[in-house]
């Protein structure tokens, strides 16, 4: 059975749909009229187009498969094209596949990473002018919102971090995207928030351990501790457990939603002392006394 709409893109009919996508790359790339000048390139890209907005479907390229080129009366889908002339190809694969056919006015679908997508001149779409990127983000600049500096397409700028950013978010950097024409596209960064020794991140929540004496634990008492926006002092109440927690409202995470804070846990470790540090007295009279 003739199957010439994998011919169009170069693959074969077992490609998977990663090599059928790389195949319309390559090609849109090559024969887009901005690009290619050659007098048959516009209608070899329409083509391009439109093979792989049927391949790339996943109802549509079984459909294909199951009748092959016998869907375009027995022609290759080369002589189909040409022969609709000026007739709207996207409405006629629409007929024959069902549903739509993508955006743009001849229907091809948007290209991202460097492909094609957005304006329609002409027939043909502008080159698409978005670029993503990927920065690392400090933890306590993540957690507190500030001034990160980055460095994209030979230039230095300074970027707003949002207090409360999380990882995997995207932030929108108008105009700092390709050029083409006088239009300038945009900058999409992926942040990933680096790791904090200090602390942990739960959602809203952070949690941080801090160091307490054993007298302290045993009898009560005052011990300053410094989160992420100032140092505060906490009242120990005695017989304090190791591992106990301490919940300090307010001072977790700015939610970007609700702009609400979470809260800070604090986590007690017992210092014990040096034995060897104990005079002589006191440490015969808690090996003595202390409980087994």
């Amino acid at each position: 059975m003739s199957a010439s709409l994998y011919d169009t893109l170069g693959v074969s009919q077992s490609a998977s749909a990663d090599e059928i996508k790389k195949a319309y790359r390559r090609l849109a790339r090559k024969y887009h009229p901005d690009i290619n000048k050659e007098k048959d390139a516009e209608e070899k890209f329409k083509e391009i187009n439109a093979a792989y907005e049927i391949l790339k479907d996943d109802t549509k390229r079984r459909q294909y498969d199951q009748h092959g080129d016998s869907m375009f009366g027995g022609q290759n889908f080369h002589d189909f094209a040409s022969a609709q002339g000026g007739a709207d190809l996207d409405e006629i694969l629409r007929s024959m596949f069902g549903g739509g056919m993508g955006g743009g006015r001849s229907g091809f679908g948007s290209f991202s990473s460097g492909g094609f997508s957005g304006s329609n001149f002409g027939g043909f779409q502008a080159p698409d002018l978005d670029v993503e990127a990927r920065i690392t983000v400090p933890f306590n600049v993540a957690i507190l919102g500030g001034k990160h500096s980055i460095s994209y397409g030979g230039e230095n700028f300074d970027i707003k971090i949002p207090a409360g950013i999380k990882n995997g978010e995207k932030m929108r950097l108008k105009g700092k995207g390709k050029s083409y024409q006088g239009q300038k596209g945009d900058l999409f960064l992926s942040v990933e928030v680096s790791s904090s020794l200090e602390y942990e991140r739960d959602e809203d929540d952070l949690t941080k351990n801090f160091d307490i004496p054993l007298k302290t634990a045993l009898f009560g008492g005052k011990v300053s501790v410094q989160t992420p926006y100032k140092e505060v002092t906490l009242k120990v109440k005695e017989n304090t457990k190791n591992a106990q927690k301490f919940r300090v409202k307010g001072y977790g995470v700015m939610n970007r939603k609700s702009k609400i804070k979470g809260d800070l846990y604090l986590k007690a470790i017992i210092v014990l002392p040096n034995v060897k540090d104990l005079d002589d007295d006191l440490r015969t009279a808690m090996k003595d006394k202390l409980p087994e």
